[in-house]
């Protein structure tokens, strides 16, 4: 049984304007979605939060999802937004939680540090000392850690002059006194500030105390640790103690990452064009480089209309749909080369024409075969699968389109416009030139 008959030829060339048409709609479609509403970046490339958490009891996603986005900081005012809430399959009632806010500290919580700290252009009356800033109090750097779970401060302070070998009960010299007594005005002044969320232990720590440059360390509880109180509260019998696994992205590297994920896949279209010009003839790579440009295009624009999210997993799936389409193009490229050798009388649309119908049917069988596959992760997957499952469904159709209506056409026009010269035009010119080489032999 065939899907296609054998032998049947089909008018792909004579249609290819229309699709044309329908191709730079899609394309100009995507562009503008890019923009508008424009793509929605996962936490692997804007950055953010990511908890595994496996609860005692049965927990509802849903309720879990609105739980997360009630979740509120110590001041009220911020809070965590669209969380991603994905099943993990192997363990039971155990959640994996997204979150893309990557700071616990926000700017206003910044500057109530800097004035209950006396760092800034105001200082508090209580911070000078004969009218100059109290150097044991006033720092002279502040630095937050880009994820907010941690706070630098730097003192001038004149501890070594304090340094003595005679020690107290405690086995503490002169120096060690001074430096606890500074540490706790520190973590004092800190506790009174509002907004923050601090360490149940360990809140202020002394990193260095050396002449004219000490720092302290004022550690806070980190996006995770506050997004996992929140769920002990929403969740008070359910929720464990800690989570599997607490993982921090920065934005710095979530960019690096969406760079190289960009990167890698110009660096894949240039070596397959390179692949092509070499394995078949120039004419054939520029079809084959605009029909991937085509399906990646595509493929982003439908994600970015769709509001998917762009992860890693997605970049592996466009990078997936490269090599597919690239397959399903050199499987016809091969034919029309073929026939190119055996119809020496036929024209490059018409060879096209020949080699694509012949293919047809596999195409058609290979390509049903793998949107199947795509189908049942699509229903039957996670959140990841069905992101990464929506993405090839869209890579197939247009892949397989784009072989037919983008490839082949492009081929068809290159050779026409600089290499019309090396073909024959017709099957009768082809036969004229035969008969006079004919009679000159004879």
């Amino acid at each position: 049984m065939y899907l296609i008959k054998p032998g049947k030829l089909y008018d792909f060339m004579g249609m290819r304007k229309y699709f044309l048409v329908l191709s730079a709609f899609l394309l100009i479609a995507s562009a503008i979605s890019f923009f508008v509403p424009g793509p929605k970046w996962g936490t692997d490339f804007k950055g953010g939060t990511e908890i595994v958490v496996q609860f005692k009891e049965h927990v509802e996603p849903g309720a879990l999802r609105k739980a997360v986005e009630d979740i509120r900081g110590p001041d009220g005012s911020v809070q965590f937004g669209s969380a991603e809430v994905v099943a993990v399959p192997e363990k039971q009632d155990t959640f994996l939680i997204r979150v893309q806010e990557v700071s616990a500290v926000t700017d206003s919580v910044k500057r109530a540090f800097n004035e209950g700290m006396c760092f800034g252009d105001t200082i508090a009356d209580d911070c000078m000392v004969d009218g100059k800033p109290n150097p044991d109090i006033v720092p002279t750097e502040v630095k937050f850690s880009p994820g907010g779970e941690k706070i630098t401060l730097r003192y001038d302070w004149n501890v070594e002059k304090l340094d003595s070998k005679e020690k107290d009960e405690h086995d503490k010299t002169e120096r060690d006194r001074k430096l606890d007594e500074l540490v706790s005005s520190i973590e004092q002044r800190v506790s009174t500030i509002s907004g923050i969320s601090l360490e149940e232990k360990n809140v202020v720590s002394l990193v260095s105390a050396r002449e004219g440059d000490s720092r302290v360390e004022v550690h806070l509880k980190a996006k995770g640790t506050q997004l996992m109180d929140g769920i002990k509260k929403a969740f008070p019998t359910q929720a464990p103690d800690a989570p599997i696994s607490d993982t921090w992205i920065g934005p710095k590297a979530g960019s690096e990452l969406r760079d190289s994920a960009f990167k890698s896949i110009g660096i894949a279209i240039f070596f397959i064009m390179a692949y092509i010009a070499i394995r078949f003839d120039l004419r054939f790579a520029p079809g084959a480089i605009v029909a991937l440009i085509h399906d990646v295009g595509i493929s982003i624009g439908a994600m970015c209309l769709t509001r998917k999210e762009i992860s890693l997993s997605t970049v592996a799936a466009i990078l997936t749909i490269l090599g597919y389409s690239l397959t399903d193009t050199v499987i016809v490229y091969d034919r029309i080369r073929e026939n190119l050798g055996r119809h020496r009388g036929m024209t490059f649309s018409q060879i096209v024409n020949l080699s694509v119908s012949e293919m047809f049917g596999r195409t058609i069988i290979t390509s049903s075969t793998a949107a199947v596959s795509m189908l049942m992760f699509l229903f039957f997957g996670t959140q990841v699968i069905k992101d990464f499952a929506f993405v090839m469904l869209v890579g197939i159709a247009v892949g397989t389109y784009s072989s037919i209506y983008i490839a082949a056409p492009t081929t068809e026009w290159v050779d026409r416009m600089f290499f019309a010269r090396r073909t024959p035009k017709t099957s009768k010119d082809v036969r004229t030139r035969r008969g006079k080489r004919a009679d000159a032999v004879v």
